[in-house]
């Protein structure tokens, strides 16, 4: 059977089971774009920039698991690209991102719209493919889609010159092949099972250290399951967040940069620390060299590359965490630590790292409190970059799995509201709210189009300080309060999305807050909210520029009189 290189490739993203792609057309993708009517199956949105196109396909996939996928046409589509292929890179996303490129006699001389894109994307893809041979389009969409889902999933690029898609050619589409040179291992090695259960059992003061890796691997009941046996607190990272529900007895909330204190002094404080799926990077960790030096740590991860990189571990376990929990949990003893709980409860009360206190300005905190409260814990939440990110992961509630959308080892600001995009075209019947700030919201803005375009019912609240927050709040503490090229003018947010016909509203006062929540409820379709927060509102715990985990600004609260919302 005869097929076009453009049917090969729509055939194959059938085959994997895509149903929805992002991207923009162009020149060199027109033939792809083409035949999509071929292939009623798959469902293209249009957004209005590729680096929308690729952080939605990272939305669409963190939201569900699958493979997003993202297209673009050469030179500046595919450059657009690279934001959002990088932060899916960093936080082990899974996604093809499909490129056009300029017609095989034309590639290396400089043509219109030319350029390199798997050189570009080397670095920050798993792996990546220029098609120059056209039958050999069906082996390489299933290379891509198994290289980007399997073991530590990432973002894999095909870069397809223009002729390439429109040359006809027999399809073969393989069921099986080989990579010789990609092999993942999954089981955990049972010598370095038997030495993590013997480190366990013998652990006084044990914290697990929950990340991103639960959430990908799927194991959560694993998770849980080791936990209550061995009675050990579990701490997560920012992307470990919903790894274990927050109210569960053993949850202690999240540690690092931002995270809570007695999270932090239990980290430094364990004599014993099981990393779970995460890599020990600067933001949980905070000063390498100051990290607890004193506890055994046993590191589970797929990735051999993250053991060891950045913190020394006692016990190194290559393996899928489901897997390897499963395992674990076979020959860990049923433990006890009562003191040790007792010391980290003690630190909670004393170290109150969530209250709210009162006031008459619209504080971001109570906002998003709020905001749970209306959802009843029930909403995706998806959040760009900034002071908004770290208060909407410390004040909103995560019970239920994967239930937060952020941006972290990358830290890209205009992640949030085409990232919400994707999970709520992932998640049609969830109610999903991008939290973002005016610095991080006007980077992306243009994709509130497609949201109109898609009739999504997004939600959307804005944390408006008249800032780029996270930059202020370090140019007040750290640099003598010199606020340059930070503070930050905007457009009225309300009339901008009332121009895309999206309906929305203003709150400037605190008891115009719960009101424009239950407004932006009850409307079937998209609704913004401009929450117009106290300007210079920091983001607390903050560990100090330098410091270690323990070396922590708690901020002004208790002096100011706390209570609890």
């Amino acid at each position: 059977m005869k097929m076009t290189g453009a049917q090969m490739m729509l055939d194959g993203l059938v085959k994997e089971g895509v149903e929805v792609t992002f991207g923009i057309q162009g020149g060199k993708v027109i033939p792809l774009f083409d035949t999509m009517p071929q292939f009623p199956q798959i469902h293209h949105v249009l957004t209005r920039h590729e680096q929308g196109a690729a952080h939605a396909a990272e939305g669409y996939a963190r939201a569900t698991g699958k493979v997003g996928v993202c297209i673009a046409t050469s030179g500046p589509g595919a450059t657009n690209l690279v934001t959002g292929i990088a932060d899916a890179f960093l936080d082990s996303v899974p996604m093809v991102a499909i490129t056009g490129q300029v017609n095989r006699p034309d590639i290396g001389k400089d043509a219109f719209q030319e350029v390199d894109i798997t050189g570009i994307t080397l670095p920050i893809t798993k792996h990546n493919y220029l098609v120059l041979d056209t039958p050999s389009m069906p082996r390489i969409v299933r290379e891509a889609f198994y290289l980007a889902r399997t073991g530590r999933p990432g973002p894999v690029l095909i870069d397809v010159p223009g002729d390439v898609f429109m040359e006809e050619t027999e399809f073969h589409y393989p069921k099986e092949f080989d990579l010789p040179s990609y092999k993942p291992t999954l089981r955990g090695h049972p010598a370095q099972i038997n030495k993590a259960a013997k480190v366990i059992n013998d652990a006084r003061q044990p914290v697990i250290l929950a990340g991103r890796g639960v959430i990908v691997s799927g194991a959560y009941a694993e998770l849980k399951e080791l936990a209550e046996k061995a009675q050990i607190p579990v701490i997560t990272t920012l992307l470990g967040i919903s790894a274990i529900p927050e109210s569960h007895v053993l949850s202690y909330g999240w540690l690092g940069m931002h995270g809570m204190v007695h999270a932090n002094m239990a980290t430094d404080a364990a004599d014993t620390i099981i990393a779970i799926g995460m890599r020990f990077d600067d933001r949980a960790t905070a000063k390498v060299s100051a990290f607890n030096t004193r506890a055994r740590i046993v590191h589970i991860d797929i990735d051999p590359a993250e053991i060891g990189k950045n913190i020394k571990v006692d016990v190194p376990i290559v393996g899928d965490v489901k897997t390897v929990l499963t395992q674990l949990n076979k020959v860990v003893e049923t433990s006890q630590h009562i003191d040790w709980i007792s010391q980290l409860d003690e630190w909670r009360r004393t170290h109150p790292s969530l209250n709210i206190r009162d006031s008459e300005s619209v504080l971001p905190q109570y906002v998003v409190r709020q905001i749970y409260e209306a959802t009843k814990g029930e909403a995706t939440i998806v959040t760009g970059v900034g002071q908004h990110q770290m208060w909407a992961a410390q004040y909103y509630h995560y019970d239920h799995p994967n239930s937060l959308i952020t941006s972290g080892g990358l830290g890209t600001m205009g992640f949030g509201l085409p990232a919400a995009i994707g999970a709520q075209v992932g998640r049609p019947e969830a109610i999903v709210w991008c939290l973002d700030g005016d610095g991080s919201f006007q980077m992306t803005i243009q994709e509130l189009a497609t949201i109109q375009q898609e009739r999504l019912p997004l939600k959307i609240a804005i944390l408006n300080n008249g800032f780029l927050g996270m930059v202020r709040q370090w140019q007040e503490l750290f640099f003598g309060k010199r606020y340059v090229a930070t503070p930050l003018s905007g457009p009225d947010f309300v009339k901008v999305a009332e121009a895309y016909g999206i309906p929305g509203t203003m709150a400037k006062r605190r008891e115009d807050v719960i009101p424009a929540i239950e407004q932006a409820l009850s409307e079937p379709g998209p609704f913004l909210i401009d929450f117009r927060i106290e300007p210079e509102e920091n983001v607390y715990p903050m560990v100090k520029l330098g410091g270690s985990l323990v070396e922590l600004l708690e901020g002004e609260d208790v002096k100011k009189g706390v209570v609890k919302s």
